[in-house]
């Protein structure tokens, strides 16, 4: 599939293309140099400006072919605007065409496709914006060097370390996802969380709904909104493909925040780590302010096995935004499978439990941190470690213990607390904690249990911690029960992460040779 991007040429750009559909318009046409008494064909033209409003005169105007197979068989046309900027391709065949503005002084403006029907005409105007005036405008893409090629099924994800890791990056990546369901264009996402669908205001997922999309669109296609909502609408429908090339479109006309961050989502969903990296790190460029850009970057280098990358974005988002816990939460995942949670984590969970005391996973994740602290400085410098572990591990309990309280269905914080008592050798306060694993109620969400495989391995875990406190009690009896138990959720788990992994498709991408993208 080819793609049209702004591009830099020392200058910003900012374009503003209003294509207009209009049956009858003589009166521009006859302003340029007349075609013959008949026009046979359809008709471009337009008018280039500054961002005064003074024409552009002696502007140059590129036509080309839309697709790749036509633009390497056909000539490229170009004309220079008139004293009053305006240009203008005439008998031309129906078809799609690319167009693009230049002038010595501004880069050069690709806009998008244009669907030319027959003898039908289009005015497509530009704004050519100079260095003096773009300080404030978003720059958009250098040409990216890949295209999405298609999609595979996934025989196994593939990944970076083991397998918690991995099932770590899948969690992190939905959650990224669940982060676009900010349709407001809060680009400090203030109101982000981990909760959430990706698209609650997508039409609805009808074939229906797609087809009086891809209508509009034909008929509309520098509409970058159209192009968005059909993306969501072909994700729906689990065209994945599709949904991509629709979320690419809208970004490259309209390189908003939204439109930027769902394109990387759709990739990052769907395991294509490097261009979701492009994507996430060009937008983050542009919209610096943006926290969920800066988490997203995070993610994907995370998946990509990049770890100190991934928690210098988590940690600079939190920066951005001390009160939004979105950075938190994710950084506190990332750590919480860490063997060793960086100073840069550490500090930042501090933080979380310290601004929002009352949230539970603000306590749970910092307890967690100091936790593997503790036992990094224990391994490094086991002379000096007792007593500082001492109290550390006091503050842990305590931390972990206020976690249970604010929310008595965070299993995992009854985890780290069977685990903290175990290692006390208080095998007691152990089997109690771990009993709260397996028989707490399962969270709901309108009603339901949630389901997962990330709550049946924390679940499984529980069982096999119990299973050990019991047999270091001599209970062996109680112990093979949870034995039991454990295999047989380890091996649900198995096969729900297994399905999982099935069902998502990965994008093939090819990488463009860059002797053939034009300068």
């Amino acid at each position: 599939m080819t793609t049209s991007h702004f591009r830099q040429s020392g200058f910003y750009i900012a374009v503003c293309v209003m294509a207009v559909l209009a049956a009858l318009a003589p009166a521009r046409a006859q302003s340029q140099e007349s075609p013959g008494p008949t026009n046979l064909g359809g008709t471009l033209q337009g008018h280039v400006h500054d961002s005064t409003g003074r024409p552009s005169a002696n502007a140059i105007v590129v036509l080309e072919l839309g697709s790749v197979a036509q633009a390497t068989a056909a000539p490229v046309q170009t004309t220079r605007t008139d004293s009053a900027g305006s240009y203008r391709f005439a008998a031309l065949r129906a078809g799609t065409y690319r167009l693009r503005a230049e002038m010595t002084g501004y880069g050069g403006a690709t806009v998008a496709l244009v669907n030319l029907a027959k003898d039908q005409t289009q005015d497509v105007d530009f704004t050519l914006v100079s260095a003096t005036s773009s300080a404030q405008a978003p720059e958009f893409f250098d040409e990216p060097q890949f295209t999405v090629a298609g999609v595979t099924q996934a025989a196994n994800s593939g990944g970076h370390g083991s397998d918690v890791v991995l099932r770590t990056t899948e969690a992190l990546a939905k959650a990224t996802v669940s982060l676009s369901k900010d349709r407001d264009g809060d680009n400090d996402g203030d109101k982000e969380s981990m909760a959430g669908s990706k698209s609650p205001a997508a039409a609805p997922s009808t074939a229906a709904t797609e087809s009086s999309l891809l209508q509009a669109a034909a008929l509309t296609p520098l509409d970058p909104a159209l192009h968005h909502r059909l993306g969501d609408v072909e994700e729906d429908l689990g065209k994945p493909l599709e949904a991509v090339r629709e979320y690419q479109r809208a970004a490259e006309l309209d390189p908003s925040e939204l439109y930027l961050f769902d394109w990387g989502t759709e990739l990052l969903n769907h395991r294509a780590l490097e261009p979701a990296t492009e994507v996430f790190a060009k937008g983050n460029r542009l919209f610096p302010k943006s926290v969920r850009m800066l988490v997203a970057l995070g993610v994907a280098w995370y998946a990509r096995g990049s770890y100190d990358l991934a928690e210098q974005c988590l940690g600079n988002a939190s920066d951005l935004a001390p009160d939004n816990p979105t950075p938190y939460l994710f950084l506190g995942r990332m750590q919480s499978v860490a063997a060793t949670p960086s100073e840069l984590s550490v500090e930042r969970l501090a933080r979380f439990a310290r601004l929002q005391p009352q949230n539970a996973l603000a306590n749970y994740y910092y307890a967690v941190s100091l936790w593997k602290q503790a036992a990094g400085s224990a391994v490094n410098d086991p002379d000096t470690a007792d007593n500082s572990n001492n109290d550390r591990s006091a503050r842990v309990e305590s931390l972990l213990l206020k976690a249970v309280q604010l929310d008595p269905r965070l299993r995992a914080a009854y985890l780290q607390l069977g685990i903290l008592y175990s290692q006390r050798a208080d095998f007691s306060q152990a089997i109690s904690a771990f009993r709260k694993v397996v028989d707490v109620g399962p969270q709901e969400v309108g009603g339901s249990p949630v389901a997962s495989p990330q709550l049946e391995e924390t679940l499984a875990e529980g069982h096999y911690r119990l299973a050990r406190a019991y047999l270091r009690t001599g209970d062996k009896a109680h112990a093979q029960e949870e034995l039991q138990l454990h295999d047989q959720l380890a091996e649900k788990t198995k096969e729900d992460t297994e399905h999982e992994r099935r069902e998502i498709q990965e994008f093939v991408i090819s990488l463009r040779n860059k002797n053939s993208v034009s300068q």
